[in-house]
């Protein structure tokens, strides 16, 4: 087996369980590992650590097992290992109570908070999607499309891997979204959120085909939407609005600058209210350009769910002026007494830096701003305490005087 050896002194976070390791602590590397390969990894002195994905970069190993028991073979981990995590994983899910019969569709598997750093899979009620953020997890997709249907049996039709966007192109990967398993019967299924239903894309949609990991948010609005004008802003596909609509709203806009997101939400209304029996508008715009010319006191709520703006360290000062501007726009045009829901999913962004763009684009309009609640992500997203940076999501929910 190849072999990363760590210098010394640099071992620490490896023992304090963190699954990264840098390019900076490896002090040599004994054989030639491929980039996926699972390679063995050593402190300076040669006593074992882990074993981990060996992969070209600034994180040269992204550990997935500190047992020495657990050995590779042949350069990847066994079945067993596989279908030992996904086991875990899914009873971690039948623990906080999913799936249920109003929710068939939650994240069995998240990275590094279930110990597969590079690991996406989300079902939608009895498919799985799986994305391949390492090319270690993009060579593994066969083994772990089996160790899901032996976890899952009749309870799963189909596995679909959607890593094209995500695994490491400069890998020299075959890639190319396709079924791993099982019969290809559609590449779109109606699914249950808390009884709200969407129609789900995985072939086509963002990310797996729908965000999940704004459940619990979802319902927020939903706790607080009855009798309110609400305007949804970066909509995607119209959960929020689903849910503000089913819970009473008065009336709800929802904008998104993407026609084929416009057309989903349109379909998701339709899916909830055949009968049209709701005010509901889309809108195909830019999110910033529409809420610049809408009078002020128009909207009870806004929410605002923007995409990334930073996907990397470089651009974190850009994407803090972004949130800084939006912001300001939502809090000076909401009615007074109103509430704006804001998140970013920004990883480079932290809660303090977030909350800090979001109290200056306060301070900017003048306007008094109170903090309810502090959002973050569901608990089928969990965070690896040893790994901190797995808390992406994060939201607060202002009430504006």
């Amino acid at each position: 087996m190849n072999r990363v050896f760590i210098r010394k002194g640099r071992d620490e976070s490896i023992k304090r369980f963190h699954p990264w390791i840098f390019s900076g602590a490896v002090e040599r590397i004994e054989g030639t590992p491929f980039e996926g390969e699972v390679v063995e990894v050593l402190s300076f002195d040669g006593n074992f650590l882990a074993y981990g994905h060996f992969q070209k970069g600034s994180i040269t190993v992204r550990i997935l097992s500190y047992c020495k028991d657990d050995a590779p073979v042949n350069g990847a981990m066994p079945l067993m290992f596989w279908q030992d995590r996904l086991y875990k994983a899914k009873m971690m899910r039948n623990a906080i109570g999913l799936p249920t019969s109003r929710t068939d569709c939650y994240r069995l598997v998240h990275g590094e908070g279930d110990s597969l750093p590079g690991l996406i899979i989300d079902i939608y009620s009895k498919t799985a999607v799986v994305q391949a953020h390492s090319a270690g997890m993009f060579l593994s997709l066969e083994r772990i499309a089996e160790a899901l249907t032996l976890c899952y049996g009749d309870e799963l039709q189909t596995v679909y891997d959607k890593s094209e966007g995500t695994a490491p192109y400069k890998a020299g990967l075959n890639l190319g979204n396709k079924y791993l398993w099982g019969a290809t019967l559609q590449d779109e299924n109606i699914v249950q959120e808390n009884g709200n239903k969407f129609s789900v894309n995985w072939k086509e949609g963002q990310k797996t085909g729908f965000f999940l990991d704004q459940r619990d948010n979802r319902a927020l609005v939903g706790e607080y939407a009855t009798g309110k004008n609400v305007l949804n802003m970066f909509c995607y596909t119209g959960g929020f609005s689903i849910y503000a609509l089913n819970n009473g709203a008065k009336s709800v806009v929802s904008v998104d600058s993407s026609a084929k997101a416009i057309e989903m939400v349109d379909k998701n209304v339709l899916i909830n209210f055949p009968a049209g029996n709701v005010e509901h508008t889309s809108v195909c715009a830019d999110a910033l350009d529409y809420i610049k010319e809408i009078p002020k006191g128009k909207f009870d709520m806004i929410i605002v769910d923007p995409p990334a703006f930073a996907k990397h360290r470089g651009a974190l000062d850009n994407a803090l002026r972004a949130y800084r501007r939006l912001n300001a726009h939502a809090i000076e045009k909401v009615a007074s007494g109103g509430l704006v829901f804001t998140y970013s999913c920004s990883q480079v962004v932290d809660k303090q830096a977030f909350a800090l763009a979001v109290f200056s684009a306060a301070a900017q309009t003048g306007r008094k701003v109170k903090i309810l609640r502090r959002l973050t992500q569901p608990a089928d997203h969990p965070v690896n305490i040893y790994h901190p940076e797995g808390e992406y999501l994060k939201g607060l929910l202002l009430y504006v005087e």
